[in-house]
């Protein structure tokens, strides 16, 4: 044998070798199936940035199934979430940016992140506590520079088995008007059941409202449609908060039934949402059936063009939905993707919205002594969702939204 033929030879041998070890998707040759992979739970560090002087890192949480979450801690912010659709390609069903200074930048809307130390609206940006009144610097949010906008310190986790990353946060006295030190923490865990479960605690030493949430903005096509009209949503809920202009809740509790919000079976958000005349779209706080503190379904959504299905759960008394009103495509999102009106939904699980002047909502306010607790878990799939059987008369998608 020549040499030529000799290297010839060697090469095809070579290329055999890296074909039978290789997964065959590295070369295009199918399409990447959730069952095709099986990746180590595990952990990675990113650094994503910097701003006023601190180090972002982003975090990507992986399961043995492939499933990534990824957080930064800039405003403990969910940035992305993998999952496989029902051929098991994956896809990202949050909207997100590529960059820290689109998360700082002041068209973000909140994207993905934790927010405190109360969530959603304060009346008049005021509260009375005992007897003092505090005076915020915002009625929305957590005030000017809410817990979404801080730099948060990260902690190992504790239980290794699963992937899993803790955030911190403290913040001081007087902080955007709130009183007392608050000391926050919110894990998050990727289970091998495909679940995202965040849990927050947190503690004071003097008597303070706290309401924690997550402010992720879902789209289950995996990026198949521009638009989240299609989604069919189920929310466990008889009652939904009146409020008045600005959407500050009035105190009263009003049936859904008869009503565009009446999600208590499986309907296409898109379905009614032209006869929601305020806030331009979805944007209201539901009162949960479950209001004992313990862990129950919340609500469940299903996309049909990809098969993805997900399952909320908490143990909190209300969520608020609101369908990216005010999402426009002069933003652009993740790959430089411009955003679209009603280009995904929040569930956001939290106490109801200006609990402190609202005396008859449940108990928003942690005193010294106390653990506030709460967890939300996000449960993703493939296939109809809980409950979907009644659904079988719904028109199919909805065109030209």
């Amino acid at each position: 044998m020549n040499r030529i033929a000799f290297f010839s030879r060697l090469c095809s041998l070579l290329l055999i070798t890296v074909y039978a070890w290789a997964p065959a998707h590295a070369f295009g040759l199918y399409p990447q199936q959730l069952s095709d992979r099986k990746s180590e739970t595990s952990v990675s560090k990113t650094y994503f940035g910097e701003t006023e002087g601190q180090k972002v890192y982003q975090y990507t949480l992986t399961n043995s199934n492939g499933l990534q979450v990824k957080v930064i801690n800039y405003g403990g912010t969910i940035t992305d979430i993998i999952t496989p659709d029902n051929k098991g390609q994956m896809g990202s069903i949050v909207l997100g940016f590529d960059s820290l200074s689109s998360y700082t930048g002041r068209a973000n809307a909140l994207m993905g992140a934790s927010v405190g130390r109360v969530a959603n609206r304060i009346t008049d940006k005021r509260f009375t506590l005992d007897g003092k009144e505090y005076i915020l610097t915002s009625n929305i949010h957590g005030g000017m520079k809410g817990f979404d906008k801080r730099v948060w310190a990260i902690d190992a986790p504790r239980d290794k088995k699963e992937a899993a990353i803790q955030m911190t946060y403290f913040s001081k006295d007087g902080e955007e008007g709130f009183p007392g030190n608050l000391q926050v923490t919110i894990t998050y865990t990727l289970t091998e059941a495909n679940e995202l479960k965040i849990d927050y605690s947190a503690k004071t030493d003097q008597a303070t409202p706290v309401i924690l949430t997550n402010h992720s903005y879902f789209n289950l096509s995996g990026g198949k449609d521009n638009k989240a009209l299609n989604t069919e949503l189920t929310i466990h809920a008889d009652q939904y908060l009146e409020a008045s202009e600005g959407n500050f809740p009035t105190g009263k509790r009003l049936d859904v039934k008869g009503t565009p919000f009446d999600f208590t079976s499986p309907q296409l958000i898109g379905l009614r949402i032209a006869d929601v005349k305020q806030n331009n779209g979805y944007d209201l706080t539901y009162v949960l059936r479950n209001q004992s503190g313990k862990l129950a379904l919340a609500a469940t959504a299903y996309d049909s063009l990809s098969g993805r299905a997900m399952e909320v759960y908490t143990t909190e008394p209300g969520v608020v939905f609101y369908t990216g009103n005010y999402l426009s495509e002069r933003t652009k999102g993740r790959g430089g993707k411009p955003f679209a009106k009603n280009g995904a939904f929040c569930l956001e699980t939290q106490h109801f919205p200006d609990s402190p002047n609202h005396p008859d909502f449940p108990n928003s306010i942690l005193r010294p002594g106390e653990t506030y607790q709460s967890q939300t878990v996000y449960k993703f799939m493939t296939g109809q969702p809980v409950g979907r059987e009644v659904s079988q008369t719904l028109p199919g998608r909805l065109k030209g939204n």
